[in-house]
């Protein structure tokens, strides 16, 4: 007999090909609104219409930016992580 946390735990996780979400924080003037996108297309993926949202900071030095897009495999995943994280003008990713 297995317990709840290992029940709970089966079929979790990204299952792909899917739809998601990712979140870039970076620096205000770099553009990032028109750059996350355009990152997500180079790698062969499609952005859903309408979905790239962006919120300022309190002080405006820094700009969140989230998209909605089609992935087709984990490596694409990681792949989009991997190029936002070796842009200068990117912060963080989630």
């Amino acid at each position: 007999m297995s317990d709840a946390s290992e029940a709970d735990g089966a079929g979790r996780g990204f299952r792909f090909p899917g739809s998601f979400e990712i979140t870039a924080v970076g620096n205000a003037d770099a553009g990032l609104e028109h750059k996350v996108p355009s990152l997500i297309r180079q790698l062969g993926m499609h952005v859903l219409d309408a979905s790239v949202r962006s919120r300022p900071s309190g002080k405006g030095n820094y700009v969140s930016v989230s998209v909605e897009f089609n992935c087709p495999s984990r490596e694409k995943l990681e792949a989009l992580h991997a190029a936002l994280r070796a842009d200068d003008d990117i912060h963080y990713t989630h």
